[in-house]
């Protein structure tokens, strides 16, 4: 069996081009990972996904657990065969979930105690039932169970989630235990903290993990306060590891953040964004909503590999937004990713060649400069 690995390929200032391997697969980093959370990209198939470029995507215990329940999923041969996506998955660990989705919820020591937001049914998650579940799911990187307080936030309450978060962090370790081919991540919390971040991060650092993530931020705070705290958090962690910033982000967060030393992102942006008539280009944002593209015959990207950015008219991506039409998400979405994922390929490859802040400047200029005229 292939041990879970990381191995940096090049470096360019602080950004990282690397490869983590798995037995299932190799990640290529930096990383932009599809939010699957119920077992599937909204509105793509998974060969859809794979074409674009994705190494592995993201699945989420709080709402597998809930539906159709992790027991079940590992009956049917594990989420990999469930999902028909035969590489690596990363699952979250069902916390964030908790704390924002679920009503009624209480935090102790043990875990947490909620109702579910589907039925009523209430549960309790501890570190070792997430990382049992996460297991039943057969997930390639786990992550540890964590309190992630949202911003802004006073300055007790976000210690005391800190310290709790790492002593959950140790009962996830020992429950994962040694799984030569997996890893479990472990996540930095701390607010916007400084000091606060500093200590989760030496903490976890001394756990001696196969992969480090940095929680509890793009959770209502300015850009500059993530990027502050980035710029704290990741020359503590081990570079021999790689990090992940969790539910991170835009296009312009993801180039930034890179530049700071992250290697691997998540976030429902893509697909929530491409659902409700928004699509990513190297041009900046398009909104399909706007009235002024009824008429333009032109594609959003000429350029573009993608067939939904490349083979249909503005009209008729404007047409079916206006109209409510399925498609509409499908087409976008499949044009999101796609520039996602482009613009991770472009990413590593600009680390590869020395030239990653010239081709980060290259590129905000683009968005910057924004849509050309309509016809």
């Amino acid at each position: 069996m292939t041990p879970f690995s990381f191995r940096l390929i090049a470096t360019d200032g602080k950004a990282r081009r690397g490869e983590i391997a798995m037995p299932r697969g190799t990640v290529r980093t930096p990383a932009f990972m599809p939010v699957g959370t119920g077992g599937t990209v909204k509105a793509m198939y998974m060969d859809q996904v794979r074409a674009l470029g994705a190494d592995i995507i993201l699945g989420n215990t709080y709402h597998l657990m809930l539906r159709p329940g992790a027991e079940r999923v590992a009956r049917l041969g594990g989420l990999h065969e469930f999902a028909r996506w035969p590489w690596p998955i990363l699952t979250d660990s069902g916390g964030f979930q908790v704390m924002s989705l679920s009503n009624l919820r209480k935090i102790t020591e043990k875990g947490v105690t909620f109702r579910s937001h589907v039925d009523g049914v209430v549960h309790e998650m501890s570190p070792e039932r997430s990382i049992e579940i996460q297991g039943l799911l057969d997930s390639d990187i786990q992550m540890q169970l964590d309190e992630c307080t949202a911003l802004p936030a006073e300055r007790p309450a976000i210690e005391k989630a800190m310290e709790l978060s790492l002593r959950w962090a140790e009962r996830c370790k020992a429950a994962f235990g040694d799984q030569p081919g997996k890893a479990m991540f472990g996540i930095v919390q701390g607010g916007d903290d400084t000091a606060l971040r500093e200590r989760s991060a030496a903490a976890l650092k001394d756990l001696g993990l196969k992969g480090y993530a940095v929680g509890g931020l793009a959770v209502g705070e300015p850009q500059a306060v993530m990027l502050d705290m980035l710029d704290v958090v990741c020359p503590i962690l081990p570079a021999e590891r790689p990090r992940y910033l969790m539910g991170v982000g835009t296009p312009d967060d993801i180039l930034k953040s890179v530049g700071r030393g992250i290697d691997m992102f998540d976030c429902v942006m893509p697909t929530r964004a491409g659902r409700h008539g928004l699509a990513f280009t190297r041009r900046g944002k398009v909104n399909l909503k706007n009235a002024r593209h009824a008429d333009d015959p032109r594609p959003l990207d000429e350029e573009s590999d993608c067939p939904a950015a490349r083979d249909y008219s503005r009209a008729y991506l404007h047409h079916l937004v206006k109209s409510g039409e399925s498609l509409a998400g499908m087409l976008l979405t499949w044009n999101n990713l796609a520039y996602y994922q482009s613009l991770m390929a472009d990413i590593r490859a600009a680390i590869e060649a020395g030239r990653f802040a010239g081709r980060a400047a290259e590129i905000t200029e683009g968005w910057a400069r924004g849509d050309i005229p309509a016809l």
